[in-house]
């Protein structure tokens, strides 16, 4: 069944490929030999068009589903993931627990297909976030994702708490950021600067308290995502090390 479904939906989405597209997406993306998304194949479809394509097919099962995240194009597997978040949102407001354990632990199980950081920045707060937040044990799985060697794995850990901190839940962030100081990556201090701003955006003197602590020791490009929105002579400061 997960096959016909998987032939029927890249039928679909070929309609409303774009080569042109696909050619840019390829660079952003980083796709050419020895970068992050090394060999990942895109149509050139737009978020909003898989978005609303999703909405059609919300209620595909985990096998169907398993095809998608198993195809070699990159939105058919960004469209597995935005049915996956659709599907948690659902169960979520139906309180259906169960589903939503169901539908982590399938995402969790399938982490090696979630191979590019906006298939990770779109569904992991929405899944691993929201699901982590209600658990005893959150810290403790979020850290372990911190402590992998796979990159994809790594942004999780920090993205996931993006789901925290719109709860006005900061100290996982903060744990996490601080963890991933001396982390090699430069996607891994984009996100935990990005995760720090938003920490900033709700409560700026918590922020400004990480930042007195770290910002000597901090990626250069996770303090500039991070103090992005503050005022320019703080800004210009922190930059300086003032």
């Amino acid at each position: 069944m997960g096959v016909v479904v998987e032939s029927a939906i890249e039928k679909e989405l070929q309609k409303v490929a774009s080569s042109a597209k696909a050619a840019v997406l390829q660079r952003f993306f980083k796709t050419a030999p020895g970068e992050y998304g090394e060999g990942d194949k895109f149509l050139g479809i737009t978020v909003p068009v898989l978005r609303s394509i999703a909405k059609k097919h919300s209620t595909l099962d985990f096998s169907s589903l398993s095809k998608l995240l198993e195809s070699s194009w990159h939105e058919m597997r960004l469209l597995a993931l935005l049915i996956l978040v659709l599907q948690y949102q659902k169960a979520f407001k139906l309180q259906e627990r169960e589903f939503c354990g169901d539908i982590y632990k399938f995402y969790i199980d399938n982490f090696q297909r979630i191979n590019n950081w906006d298939l990770v920045d779109l569904s992991a707060p929405h899944i691993v976030g929201a699901e982590l937040f209600l658990k005893d044990e959150g810290r403790e799985v979020l850290l372990s994702f911190a402590e992998s060697n796979d990159l994809w794995s790594r942004r999780i850990a920090i993205v996931a708490t993006f789901y925290f901190i719109r709860q006005s839940s900061f100290l996982h962030t903060l744990e996490i950021s601080e963890f991933l100081l001396q982390d090699k990556a430069d996607l891994i201090h984009k996100a935990c600067g990005w995760m720090l701003r938003e920490v900033g955006k709700r409560d700026q003197e918590c922020l400004e308290k990480f930042l007195r602590k770290n910002r000597k020791v901090m990626p250069r490009t996770m303090l500039r995502y991070a103090i992005e929105r503050f005022p320019e002579d703080l800004r210009k400061s922190y930059l300086r090390g003032g």
